[in-house]
């Protein structure tokens, strides 16, 4: 197999959130499936395991031989080579099918065991149709909103970061903040959100 084909969905396909920040790393997207069952976090979008038959519609992204870009990939997506079991996604090989021809390609998929409980099966694995019924959060939040889970998740973690109580309620009723007392902090969800952000 090539070690430079890589199968994406949700947020690194082309024309979502994540797809700018590696497009120049990339010599050519072509549309791709393969199978597996498509799971739904709360953050809005999608994760595959490969279990399951449902046709997961995705790209085959070319990736121009760059060991930088599977090391930030690795990163973003919390895959830990140097011991996979802690990994929140594992890298795996799978068959995907390009037009009429089957190629092996790399893919990120959710580590069994660490999958989050609030997660729903996307029906017959269309996460296109779900994202367009229901976008992720990324795409709910007011720019108050955003911005200040950017400037919280920039902070040391030490210093206070000033909010007002309108903005209070609605991040902790988003659960996307924790109130520590003297200081706010990301929840899970919050931290997840703040990566997908940046």
């Amino acid at each position: 197999m090539s070690n430079n084909l890589l199968f994406v969905y949700g947020s690194m396909a082309e024309g979502m959130v994540h797809f700018e920040k590696i497009k120049d790393f990339i010599s050519s997207v072509k549309p791709a499936f393969t199978k597996g069952t498509m799971l739904r976090l709360k953050v809005g979008f999608p994760a595959m395991v490969l279990e399951g038959q449902d046709k997961i519609n995705g790209q085959l992204l070319e990736i121009k031989s760059s060991d930088m870009l599977w090391h930030i990939l690795d990163g973003f997506y919390g895959y830990n080579t140097q011991d996979p079991s802690k990994s929140l996604y594992h890298r795996e090989i799978v068959y995907v099918m390009v037009g009429d021809q089957m190629l092996q390609s790399w893919v990120y998929v959710l580590n069994k065991q660490k999958l989050p409980q609030t997660l729903n099966v996307i029906e017959n694995g269309d996460w296109e149709a779900c994202m367009r019924a229901s976008p992720p959060l990324t795409e709910k939040l007011s720019e108050k909103q955003r911005n200040y889970i950017l400037k919280l998740g920039s902070s040391s973690g030490r210093e206070i970061v000033p909010i007002d109580m309108t903005l209070y309620r609605e991040l902790m009723s988003l659960e996307l903040i924790v109130d520590k007392g003297r200081r706010l902090a990301l929840s899970k969800l919050g931290i997840e959100l703040f990566k997908l952000l940046n």
